[in-house]
Protein backbone atom coordinates (compact mmCIF):
# COMPACT_ATOMS: atom_id res chain seq x y z
CA UNK A 1 0.00 0.00 0.00
CA UNK A 2 1.07 3.53 -0.72
CA UNK A 3 2.46 5.59 2.17
CA UNK A 4 0.23 8.61 2.80
CA UNK A 5 1.69 11.62 4.56
CA UNK A 6 -0.11 14.54 6.18
CA UNK A 7 -0.20 16.52 2.90
CA UNK A 8 -1.71 13.56 1.01
CA UNK A 9 -4.39 13.28 3.69
CA UNK A 10 -5.17 17.01 3.42
CA UNK A 11 -5.45 16.68 -0.37
CA UNK A 12 -7.81 13.72 -0.02
CA UNK A 13 -9.93 15.47 2.59
CA UNK A 14 -10.39 18.57 0.40
CA UNK A 15 -11.07 16.58 -2.77
CA UNK A 16 -13.67 14.43 -0.99
CA UNK A 17 -15.51 17.57 0.01
CA UNK A 18 -15.19 19.32 -3.35
CA UNK A 19 -13.66 17.49 -6.31
CA UNK A 20 -14.24 20.55 -8.49
CA UNK A 21 -11.46 22.51 -6.80
CA UNK A 22 -8.91 23.76 -9.29
CA UNK A 23 -5.34 22.61 -8.73
CA UNK A 24 -4.38 26.18 -7.74
CA UNK A 25 -7.17 26.32 -5.11
CA UNK A 26 -6.28 22.86 -3.80
CA UNK A 27 -2.58 23.71 -3.59
CA UNK A 28 -3.33 26.85 -1.58
CA UNK A 29 -5.55 24.93 0.85
CA UNK A 30 -2.93 22.25 1.54
CA UNK A 31 0.09 24.56 1.60
CA UNK A 32 1.86 23.49 -1.60
CA UNK A 33 2.70 25.20 -4.84
CA UNK A 34 0.54 24.04 -7.78
CA UNK A 35 3.11 21.82 -9.51
CA UNK A 36 3.91 19.51 -6.56
CA UNK A 37 0.23 19.45 -5.62
CA UNK A 38 -0.74 18.27 -9.10
CA UNK A 39 2.01 15.64 -9.00
CA UNK A 40 0.65 14.31 -5.71
CA UNK A 41 -2.92 14.19 -7.02
CA UNK A 42 -1.75 12.35 -10.15
CA UNK A 43 0.15 9.85 -7.95
CA UNK A 44 -2.92 9.31 -5.75
CA UNK A 45 -4.94 8.64 -8.89
CA UNK A 46 -2.31 6.36 -10.45
CA UNK A 47 -1.99 4.31 -7.26
CA UNK A 48 -5.77 3.83 -7.02
CA UNK A 49 -6.24 5.80 -3.78
CA UNK A 50 -8.45 8.19 -5.78
CA UNK A 51 -10.78 5.98 -7.82
CA UNK A 52 -12.63 8.72 -9.71
CA UNK A 53 -14.17 12.15 -9.28
CA UNK A 54 -17.92 12.58 -9.56
CA UNK A 55 -20.71 15.13 -9.27
CA UNK A 56 -23.35 14.26 -6.67
CA UNK A 57 -26.89 14.99 -7.79
CA UNK A 58 -29.88 15.86 -5.63
CA UNK A 59 -32.56 13.22 -6.34
CA UNK A 60 -35.29 15.59 -5.14
CA UNK A 61 -34.55 17.83 -8.16
CA UNK A 62 -35.70 14.96 -10.38
CA UNK A 63 -39.08 14.73 -8.70
CA UNK A 64 -39.94 11.99 -6.28
CA UNK A 65 -37.15 9.49 -5.77
CA UNK A 66 -37.69 6.45 -3.63
CA UNK A 67 -34.66 4.82 -1.98
CA UNK A 68 -35.27 1.14 -1.33
CA UNK A 69 -33.10 -1.43 0.42
CA UNK A 70 -33.60 -4.94 -0.94
CA UNK A 71 -32.36 -8.11 0.73
CA UNK A 72 -31.74 -10.84 -1.82
CA UNK A 73 -31.17 -14.52 -1.11
CA UNK A 74 -29.83 -16.77 -3.86
CA UNK A 75 -30.78 -20.40 -4.48
CA UNK A 76 -27.10 -21.41 -4.25
CA UNK A 77 -24.04 -19.49 -3.13
CA UNK A 78 -21.55 -20.94 -5.59
CA UNK A 79 -18.88 -18.70 -7.10
CA UNK A 80 -20.45 -18.76 -10.60
CA UNK A 81 -23.89 -17.87 -9.17
CA UNK A 82 -22.45 -15.02 -7.10
CA UNK A 83 -20.51 -13.67 -10.08
CA UNK A 84 -23.58 -13.88 -12.35
CA UNK A 85 -25.73 -12.00 -9.83
CA UNK A 86 -23.10 -9.31 -9.32
CA UNK A 87 -22.73 -8.84 -13.07
CA UNK A 88 -26.51 -8.47 -13.41
CA UNK A 89 -26.63 -5.85 -10.65
CA UNK A 90 -23.75 -3.90 -12.21
CA UNK A 91 -25.82 -3.55 -15.39
CA UNK A 92 -29.01 -2.21 -13.78
CA UNK A 93 -29.07 1.61 -13.61
CA UNK A 94 -31.49 1.66 -10.66
CA UNK A 95 -28.95 -0.18 -8.49
CA UNK A 96 -26.93 2.38 -6.57
CA UNK A 97 -25.13 -0.02 -4.23
CA UNK A 98 -24.81 -3.78 -3.93
CA UNK A 99 -23.10 -5.64 -1.11
CA UNK A 100 -22.35 -9.32 -0.56
CA UNK A 101 -23.52 -9.88 3.01
CA UNK A 102 -23.19 -12.26 5.92
CA UNK A 103 -26.34 -13.32 7.73
CA UNK A 104 -29.80 -14.18 6.40
CA UNK A 105 -29.48 -12.52 3.00
CA UNK A 106 -26.76 -13.01 0.43
CA UNK A 107 -26.94 -9.45 -0.90
CA UNK A 108 -28.13 -6.04 0.18
CA UNK A 109 -29.05 -3.87 -2.80
CA UNK A 110 -29.98 -0.19 -2.65
CA UNK A 111 -32.03 1.04 -5.57
CA UNK A 112 -33.41 4.44 -6.43
CA UNK A 113 -36.67 4.50 -8.36
CA UNK A 114 -39.25 7.14 -9.25
CA UNK A 115 -42.12 5.67 -7.21
CA UNK A 116 -43.78 2.46 -5.97
CA UNK A 117 -44.95 1.55 -9.47
CA UNK A 118 -41.38 1.81 -10.75
CA UNK A 119 -40.22 -0.30 -7.80
CA UNK A 120 -42.76 -3.00 -8.64
CA UNK A 121 -41.60 -2.99 -12.26
CA UNK A 122 -37.96 -3.20 -11.17
CA UNK A 123 -38.62 -6.14 -8.85
CA UNK A 124 -40.95 -8.07 -11.16
CA UNK A 125 -39.31 -7.38 -14.52
CA UNK A 126 -35.65 -7.23 -13.55
CA UNK A 127 -34.69 -8.50 -10.10
CA UNK A 128 -37.04 -11.51 -9.90
CA UNK A 129 -35.95 -12.57 -13.39
CA UNK A 130 -32.28 -12.53 -12.42
CA UNK A 131 -30.91 -16.04 -12.54
CA UNK A 132 -30.52 -17.72 -9.15
CA UNK A 133 -32.67 -15.32 -7.08
CA UNK A 134 -34.67 -17.26 -4.47
CA UNK A 135 -36.03 -14.58 -2.13
CA UNK A 136 -36.53 -10.80 -2.21
CA UNK A 137 -37.41 -8.57 0.76
CA UNK A 138 -37.74 -4.79 0.43
CA UNK A 139 -37.67 -1.89 2.88
CA UNK A 140 -38.39 1.72 1.99
CA UNK A 141 -36.34 4.55 3.38
CA UNK A 142 -38.83 6.94 4.99
CA UNK A 143 -36.27 9.64 5.67
CA UNK A 144 -32.61 10.07 4.94
CA UNK A 145 -31.04 10.94 8.28
CA UNK A 146 -27.42 10.99 7.12
CA UNK A 147 -25.79 10.62 3.74
CA UNK A 148 -22.06 11.02 3.41
CA UNK A 149 -19.68 10.23 0.59
CA UNK A 150 -16.53 11.20 2.52
CA UNK A 151 -14.47 8.39 3.99
CA UNK A 152 -13.50 9.14 7.62
CA UNK A 153 -9.80 9.32 6.77
CA UNK A 154 -8.76 10.19 10.32
CA UNK A 155 -10.21 6.94 11.67
CA UNK A 156 -8.88 4.75 8.87
CA UNK A 157 -5.17 5.57 9.12
CA UNK A 158 -2.63 5.03 11.86
CA UNK A 159 -0.02 7.62 12.69
CA UNK A 160 3.31 5.88 12.16
CA UNK A 161 6.09 6.84 14.52
CA UNK A 162 9.04 8.67 13.01
CA UNK A 163 10.21 12.12 12.16
CA UNK A 164 8.35 12.32 8.83
CA UNK A 165 4.91 12.11 10.39
CA UNK A 166 3.96 9.74 7.58
CA UNK A 167 0.73 7.90 7.84
CA UNK A 168 0.06 4.53 6.35
CA UNK A 169 -3.36 2.97 5.73
CA UNK A 170 -4.17 -0.04 7.90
Amino acid sequence: MQELDAIDLKILKHLQRDASLSNVELAARVGLSPSPCLARVKQLEASGVILRRVALLDPVRFGSALSVFIHVALEKQTEPKLQAFEKSMANLPEVMECYLMSGDSDYLVRVVVRDVVALQQFIVEKLAKTSGVANIRSSFALKQVKYNTELPIETLVNLKPGKSGARKPR
